[in-house]
């Protein structure tokens, strides 16, 4: 299914359009239509307005203070990439710019709390290290922050959530503060659930507002790059309702049968 995400994600489907325009004719309606529907999204979905708007309505409000991990046992965060043979720290790759904001938030509850904290992310294009072992390094030696547990064999949001329920129960550890960006964590959080946990959604890197005036409509790099997470994200929140809806149907019928 890995294709049809990129398939269905921009600037691929939009370039899909276009070309499906060319091909049609762009004198035939139809074929003006695709084109123009390619090219207009494209630009639309690079724009700063729309890439706000795309990742806002993901947003969980944020953490209303210190008091909200009461009850939490422990402090998850989730990897959200690496830089391949970075030079900076000497380790070989490194986190990925999300991951460092999830690694500062999770190293400030850390020190707001004390509690101990899992690293998540594994080998999504089998690297030599697994990118939890990324994570542990940099809260060491650049935030002076010990790491308790290490999961390095997820390549989902799904299976950081299997791996990490398992290896936290364990612990016999229940209610967790899940760290990752606004935009990601609902979902992340679902998942979790659905895997035995309890959890406090703590998000970081929320949408800044779009500047005022023309510059909010300027298409731009950037924010087709925001707005095409934001439309993952989205997909990926259909992905698990139908699934959810489809093991629901499934139970149903065999408690039916039973």
């Amino acid at each position: 299914m890995e294709w049809l995400k990129y398939l269905l994600l921009p600037p691929l489907v939009n370039v899909l359009l276009i070309l499906a325009g060319l091909l049609l004719g762009a004198r035939r309606l139809f074929g003006g239509l695709l084109l123009t529907l390619g090219l207009a999204s494209l630009l639309l979905l690079a724009t700063p307005w729309a890439s706000h708007a795309l990742r806002q309505g993901l947003e969980p409000p944020p953490l209303p203070g210190p008091t909200a991990l009461r009850g939490a046992q422990a402090i998850v965060i989730l990897g959200g990439g690496r830089d391949h043979v970075a030079p900076e720290f000497g380790w070989g790759d490194a986190p990925a710019n999300a991951t460092w904001r999830r690694l500062a938030y999770g190293a400030h509850l850390h020190r707001e709390s004390g509690l101990p904290i899992l690293v998540s992310g594994g080998r999504v294009h089998d690297e030599h290290s697994a990118e939890a072992s990324l994570m542990a390094a940099a809260l060491r030696e650049v935030f002076d922050v010990p790491v308790r547990w290490m999961e390095g064999e997820s390549r989902r949001t799904a299976e950081n959530a299997r791996f990490s329920a398992a290896m936290l129960g364990a612990a016999g550890i229940e209610r967790v503060a899940l760290v990752s960006q606004a935009w990601h964590l609902p979902r992340a959080g679902a998942e979790f659930e659905r895997a035995g946990l309890t959890v406090i959604l703590a998000p970081t890197e929320f949408a800044s507002a779009p500047p005022a005036g023309l510059h909010g409509w300027i298409p731009r790099a950037y924010h087709l790059n925001e707005s095409t997470r934001a439309l993952h994200e989205w997909l990926g929140r259909a992905v698990l309702q139908v699934r959810t809806r489809l093991l629901e149907r499934h139970r149903g019928g065999a408690d039916e049968e039973a």
